[in-house]
């Protein structure tokens, strides 16, 4: 029913933002925080990072420029153990290829990696993810060693190391998904190519290890997989694919660890 839902606010596409493409996130003051991939300063509109009430009351925070600051937030922040928040940014940057940035709930950005294709990846799609250690782990979609993304850890003050750089082959190229905690410590994600060439799960350790937990095969099971995956209360793991399935048109798939 359309009284179930209440719009909050409407971007105009000016300095406010426009085209959030990420999830919100709640932050400890009990805010929410987000980003929106365009919009903001009239001649970057390289994108926003805003707060806004649960009662509808809109802060714009920080407008970016495209240039060292980043450009174009597409993943979800995440606040860290120190009240600040943590992203990723597609483009912008010094070398033009992406960003991690560290926002204050007041709106100070600062810029704490500047990745440069290659060997620690470029264009991250997705957010970051902390750690139960207190390091955030993410991915990039391009970049590494042979160009088709990799896995990565960073610190709150900017060490970054890089875990895993994808080859393409059947371990997986081009992850667009934030990656998911899962049991013994480890973690679990999506990469929408390689594989069979329709993408794949994969589960990586801290230190680095990577396993190819399935394969999808652009049948009945999907295929090209954008999103990442969450895990339910019965402990298995829940996510879509984009593409393929018995219609063409994606699935949505249940996987054990």
């Amino acid at each position: 029913r359309s009284s179930d839902l209440t719009p909050l606010y409407s971007f105009t596409g000016g300095l406010d933002g426009a085209q959030p493409q990420a999830a919100l996130v709640q932050g400890i003051d009990g805010n929410l925080y987000g980003t929106t991939s365009a919009g903001g300063l009239s001649l970057s509109g390289a994108g926003t990072v805003f707060r806004i009430t649960p009662q509808g009351a809109f802060t714009n925070l920080y407008r970016f420029s495209g240039g060292s600051d980043g450009a174009q937030p597409r993943g979800a922040l995440v606040q860290g153990t120190d009240t600040n928040f943590y992203g990723t940014a597609f483009a912008g940057g010094t070398n033009g290829m992406g960003v991690v940035f560290k926002i204050t709930p007041a709106g100070t950005l600062r810029t704490i990696w500047q990745f440069s294709g290659n060997p620690d990846g470029a264009n991250p799609m997705a957010g970051l993810v902390l750690g139960t250690n207190g390091i955030f782990y993410g991915t990039t979609y391009n970049g590494g060693a042979s160009g088709t993304g990799t896995v990565f850890s960073i610190t709150a003050s900017g060490a970054l190391t890089i875990l895993y750089p994808f080859t393409g082959g059947s371990d997986g190229a081009n992850p667009a998904g934030s990656l998911v905690l899962g049991g013994n410590n480890r973690f679990y994600g999506t990469t929408f190519g390689g594989g069979a060439g329709t993408g794949t799960v994969f589960r990586i350790s801290t230190g680095g290890g990577l396993a190819n937990v399935y394969m999808f095969t652009g049948g009945n099971d999907g295929g090209f997989p954008e999103a990442g995956l969450i895990v339910g209360s019965d402990g298995d793991f829940y996510g879509t694919t984009s593409m393929n399935g018995a219609f063409g048109a994606g699935t949505v798939f249940k996987m054990t660890p």
